[in-house]
């Protein structure tokens, strides 16, 4: 056991080696460009202070990105996702996988879950015993389950989901705009000093490597951030990219799309005044995600599911197939029959093991 347990902890202290790598090279970056380049490198006044001033709004905006989606912890799936404790040991003590997915769907019938596993089974965790939220998956590098995961991030040493793929993404832009900054405004200073303009000096090593650090970055940052802006546009995750969700009437790649405007807001919220600074504004609470009507047969249930509420009115009927936050695409009673008529008519096969671990290397 003890073995064990120091090795989890030498893991653990490895894993910020890329994080202090990044640190080291951006106090470098802010060393040489602030001292060697503005203070010693650039004659006129008025262009230092332009320099300073636009290089320290991207910095700030960069690092605060950065140590947000560092720091900030992934969301998990409440409680409400666990089996109640006689369940768990009954799930436990059953030996056959049917018998163990007949609790599960006894479990599901209160929760609001439209994905399953390949095979139409629950998604469980067995390592963190609890039923999996939709778009939710389980990480073996944090060893947990994370609500929209999106993959795990080595530069960051976390995992990057639903409480901070915003944060991520705008890691990426101002990591980007710090980079591209940096190299249009060194490029002038770097051929003086190739084409020996300026005289050699001390500052003439952090220029020229200052360039080639920038222009290196930027290609690797340019593209892991539009792909990122394209499955931002899409509604999907690093993982439903690769493989796509598995709803009741099957697999569905743009079965959470709701539209581009939609989406952006899913990940940036409805006040674009908030957009672009590293706060959380992302709608829902990672457990439930609006999603469109996979086909006809689902539109003419939720019909049916809809009519049969006479208390609602006709304002809260939606008009189009894609439901908005927070509801549900057929209410619980509908829900519950679907899960009856799934045990009465289909053997399930054991649900599958979803351990996932996806490192964007290179750019993330």
């Amino acid at each position: 056991m003890a073995p064990t347990h120091v090795l989890r902890c030498c893991q653990r202290g490895l894993a910020w080696i890329p994080v202090i790598f990044i640190a080291l090279v951006v106090c470098w970056s802010y060393y040489a460009y602030v001292v060697e380049l503005c203070v010693l490198t650039i004659p006129s006044i008025g262009e230092k202070i332009v320099y300073l001033i636009f290089f320290h709004i991207s910095f700030i905006l960069f690092v605060w990105s950065y140590f947000k989606t560092i720091f900030t912890q992934p969301a998990n799936p409440s409680k409400e996702f666990c089996l109640p404790k006689a369940e768990k040991e009954r799930y436990e003590k059953e030996g056959r996988p049917e018998s163990q997915q007949e609790i599960l769907w006894r479990a599901a019938t209160s929760l609001p879950l439209y994905t399953r596993t390949g095979a139409g089974a629950i998604r469980y965790c067995d390592r963190c015993q609890v039923i999996k939220p939709d778009r939710c998956h389980h990480c073996s590098a944090c060893d947990m389950c994370v609500l929209k995961m999106d993959h795990h991030c080595p530069w960051v040493n976390n995992c990057v989901g639903f409480s901070n793929y915003k944060f991520f993404i705008l890691f990426l832009a101002y990591s980007l705009v710090y980079c591209l900054f940096i190299a249009a405004t060194v490029l002038q200073y770097f051929i003086k000093f190739w084409t020996n303009e300026l005289p050699d000096s001390h500052a003439k090593f952090h220029v020229l490597f200052l360039f080639f650090v920038a222009a290196m970055f930027c290609i690797s940052i340019l593209s892991l951030f539009s792909y990122h802006l394209w499955l931002v546009g899409k509604n999907r995750s690093t993982i439903e990219a690769f493989r796509a969700p598995v709803f009741r009437s099957g697999s569905d790649k743009n079965g959470f799309s709701l539209g581009f405007r939609k989406n952006m807001a899913q990940v940036f919220g409805d006040q674009k005044k908030y957009w672009l600074l590293p706060v959380f504004t992302s709608q829902g609470d990672g457990l439930t995600f609006p999603a469109r009507l996979v086909n006809a047969a689902d539109v003419e249930q939720a019909a049916v599911t809809l009519q049969s509420e006479p208390s609602k009115s006709a304002d809260e009927i939606p008009v189009s197939p894609v439901t908005e936050a927070q509801n549900r695409l057929l209410s619980n009673d509908q829900h519950a029959n679907n899960i009856g008529d799934h045990q009465a008519n289909h053997i399930l096969k054991p649900a599958e093991s979803e351990t996932i671990t996806i490192s964007m290397e290179g750019g993330s």
